[in-house]
């Protein structure tokens, strides 16, 4: 690594190798664990910040697809209304709610974006630290080009997250939180309407605020949610948990086998990795490096973002 190779500011070069990928002991699309190996590659250290992003659009007028109108060729069933800019906002309700209806607490919110991540009249500029958010796929990759880099496979995503910790059911060990600490940025209470706040953040913290992974990563565990390369698919298992052959570089499947079973959507669903801030014991706890959730890549949200890699062949 050279002072002028900006590619490696700020990332991390990881060794490749064989491990172990999946879960049997969580949701059923993390199984079955099952070996993989991954080429050695360089790894952001933290997250995309909101610092970071606004370089990029400066530098290229970016524009977001929060911040575009929906077509409405794409959207047939939509309200006209609703074809405005906006994002999905997290919004916490005032008491108990139904945890089957995602309505409860997710919010279109009209003029909410990148720029202004808890609403209009919130600014990016109050949280250059923080994880940049209200990303969707085609604006983490558009980043990813113009920085030289790729975004991560699940598999470079996961090997990554674990730290060498083969096996183990978090990214630090088999204890949820030692010594009674949040070791991650996720949901202390009843989600989605009582927040503790154990851990001292409502909704994104800082990059970094932390402790890193044995690979010296912030961040792969909670906070926001990130982007991968890959295809959601579930049912082909990639590879049997006993093969004879480890699968090398393994990929997702196609575009048109990650689209939701029985819906007309226009869009297919990548994988995102790590959970986010909104992940809690009594919901959502994908707060593990095995735990994966499929996203349309038209969809942008307060609780997702990204990190990039850059591969050594």
């Amino acid at each position: 690594m050279t002072g002028l190779d900006k590619t490696r500011v700020g990332m991390r070069h990881l060794l490749g190798g064989t491990f172990w990928m999946g879960s049997d002991d969580h949701y059923p699309e993390e199984a079955p664990t099952r070996q993989v190996k991954v080429d050695s590659f360089w790894i952001d250290e933290a997250p995309v910040t909101n610092r970071e992003f606004a370089r990029f659009v400066a530098e290229t007028g970016h524009v977001t697809v929060a911040e575009t109108a929906p077509e409405a060729s794409l959207y047939p069933d939509a309200d006209p209304a609703l074809l405005r800019p906006g994002s999905s906002l997290f919004v916490m309700p005032s008491g108990p709610v139904p945890l089957h209806d995602v309505f409860q607490w997710w919010q279109y919110a009209f003029d909410t974006n990148w720029r202004h991540p808890h609403g209009p009249d919130s600014r990016h500029e109050d949280l250059p630290d923080h994880p940049v958010v209200h990303i969707a796929y085609t604006d983490a990759e558009a980043y990813a080009t113009w920085a030289g880099k790729s975004l991560p496979t699940e598999a470079e995503w996961e090997f990554a997250a674990r730290g060498g910790l083969d096996r183990r059911a978090y990214a630090w060990g088999d204890e949820f939180e030692p010594d009674g600490r949040p070791l991650a940025n996720y949901w202390q209470g009843s989600f989605p309407w009582q927040n503790l706040l154990t851990d001292g953040y409502a909704r994104t913290s800082p990059v970094g605020c932390f402790p890193a992974n044995a690979y010296g990563l912030h961040d792969m565990i909670g906070n926001v949610w990130e982007w991968t390369s890959d295809w959601y698919t579930i049912g082909d298992k990639k590879a049997p948990a006993r093969s004879c052959c480890i699968p090398h570089n393994p990929r997702g499947g196609s575009e048109a086998e990650s689209h939701e079973t029985g819906t007309s959507g226009a869009f297919g669903r990548k994988v995102l990795k790590g959970g986010s801030h909104l992940c809690a014991e009594n919901y959502c706890r994908r707060y593990r490096p095995a735990a994966r959730y499929a996203q349309t890549i038209d969809t942008s949200t307060s609780h997702i973002g990204f990190r990039c890699v850059v591969r050594e062949h």
